[in-house]
């Protein structure tokens, strides 16, 4: 499997880790220096794990969802870096019925001792 394959795994393997809420599979995959800047943290940037386990902890999201990576991109940084960039639609059911959202992601990755790591993203929310 080549490395762009792998990336684009990955990036879905997080991308439902979050909507179901497993901090183990995000753990695994987040450096634990993992930075961000993204809406909940309200334009400063979050370093470390411990700002998104709490959205972990509130427990089940109410309704079933589904995040769909569109248009993702691969861009190698050398051997060991990488940038995946996409927009996740997010399907979740409720109580008025099937709605959609949309957020542009920007995920690096970096590969250390043999395995990748998500070390760092940006995450900005449409309307």
């Amino acid at each position: 499997m080549s490395d762009e394959q792998e990336l684009l795994q990955l990036s879905q393997r997080l991308i439902d880790c979050i909507a179901d809420r497993d901090w183990e599979t995000y753990e695994e995959l987040c450096a634990p220096e993992l930075t961000a800047f993204e809406p909940e943290a309200l334009g400063h940037r979050v370093e470390g794990l411990a700002f998104h386990r709490y959205y972990f902890d509130l427990g089940a999201s109410p309704g079933a969802k589904n995040g769909t990576m569109i248009a993702p991109r691969v861009q190698m940084l050398g051997d060991d870096a990488a940038v995946v960039t996409y927009v996740r639609l997010i399907q979740r059911q409720t109580d008025a019925g099937a709605v959609s959202t949309a957020s542009e992601e920007t995920r690096v990755w970096q590969r250390l001792d043999g395995r990748w790591w998500h070390v760092h993203f940006h995450r900005s929310v449409n309307g």
